[in-house]
């Protein structure tokens, strides 16, 4: 068995797309797995990490604002967009995959468009609520289309051939959620992903201050790789630039306050944890409203836009939320119900099911 992944941009992308090749080679452990990524992107350091090989395209993003600046940026990404393709088809001819799985990113594209035009089975998982631009452009090419959340069936234009499969989701969140954290020593964890945000990041001072007085619950803050907040560490607070070991930091926080990237939310559904989220308003298509959203609806978060997102707002919201240990129980069970698991399997039944389709009942592949 020969696999095609292409995934890249942010981890939101690349992690799913890892957890499933991890699936592939563990029920196949002789499959050829290749990663085609963005050259001098994330990927192109996560994947070989994860132990997969993997090939860079010279690929950018489009932007959405009209500006003289911007749209000469996207004649570029348009020029390298065409070059890709062309790129990508060597690559796609020279490995022969048995399938192309995405994940999305603007790497996905070129590489999975090039693989459906040579007749190789497509299938793009989509995490978000939203369908991402990538997902869009080849939901028509794909053989399928695998959702994270049924949420996103309304937004697919042929819903006939869409699964609602879940996002794969590390383990360690699981096995994180089991593990009950002090009811008496009500932490609020708070992230903004891995290079943080500097809009935000300028509330958390006052926050700060707000929690050291009130000392009602102890706050635990990443504030990003690209952060210049002081770290510190005292009894009520403590500030730092990176969590590396998430699964353990969520499993002893009582709350969670974040962004809604589909990666995260996820692993808020795996451990459980109720959530004050925040939408970034700069990500494209605004698909962060719609995640939150979803959760704020089934009762497992309360969505705050970044605008409203004063440090007074979210330690009225937090302290309130956790002087109430029954609606924290709620959102607990009501997160834990938009978890998925078993994600990772259900897509590698698809992947199976799409090479057999392909091959024919000459040459079957099974689970068993």
């Amino acid at each position: 068995m020969r696999l095609l992944f292409s995934c890249g941009g942010s981890g939101g992308h690349i992690n799913p797309a890892v957890a499933i090749a991890v699936e592939m080679k563990e029920l196949f452990p002789d499959a050829q797995i290749l990663f085609v990524g963005g050259k001098g992107k994330m990927e192109e350091e996560l994947i070989p990490k994860a132990g997969f090989e993997f090939t860079g395209l010279s690929v950018d993003n489009l932007r959405r604002s009209i500006s003289p600046r911007n749209l000469a940026h996207n004649v570029k990404s348009a020029y390298l967009a065409v070059s890709a393709t062309i790129e990508a088809r060597k690559i796609v001819r020279g490995f022969k995959p048995d399938a192309a799985i995405g994940t999305g990113g603007y790497a996905c594209y070129p590489a999975l468009k090039a693989a459906a035009r040579l007749g190789v089975p497509v299938l793009l998982h989509e995490s978000n609520v939203l369908p991402g631009l990538a997902t869009k452009m080849l939901e028509k090419s794909a053989a399928e289309m695998l959702l994270g959340f049924e949420d996103s069936l309304k937004y697919m234009r042929f819903p006939n051939k869409a699964t609602v499969t879940g996002t794969p989701v590390r383990a360690e969140f699981r096995i994180a959620s089991g593990r009950r954290s002090d009811a008496d020593t009500k932490t609020v964890l708070s992230f903004w992903g891995s290079l943080g945000s500097k809009y935000l990041n300028e509330r958390v001072p006052q926050l700060v201050e707000i929690i050291e007085r009130s000392r009602s619950f102890r706050y635990v803050h990443a504030a990003g790789k690209n952060s210049s907040l002081p770290e510190r560490n005292t009894l009520y607070t403590e500030v730092k630039r990176y969590i590396y070991d998430m699964p353990s930091a969520m499993s002893g926080a009582s709350l969670v306050i974040c962004r809604s990237g589909a990666g995260t939310l996820n692993e808020l559904a795996a451990a459980g944890k109720p959530a004050i989220l925040i939408p970034s308003p700069f990500v494209t298509g605004n698909h962060q409203y719609p995640n939150a959203k979803t959760f704020a609806d089934a009762g497992a978060a309360v969505l705050i836009e970044e605008k409203d997102a004063s440090a007074e707002r979210l330690f009225k919201t937090a302290a309130e939320l956790l002087s109430d240990r029954t609606r924290l129980a709620s959102m607990s069970a009501a997160a834990r119900a938009l978890d998925n698991p078993g994600a990772a399997g259900r897509i590698a039944e698809r992947i199976i099911e799409a090479i057999n389709a392909k091959r024919g009942a000459g040459s079957m592949y099974s689970r068993e």
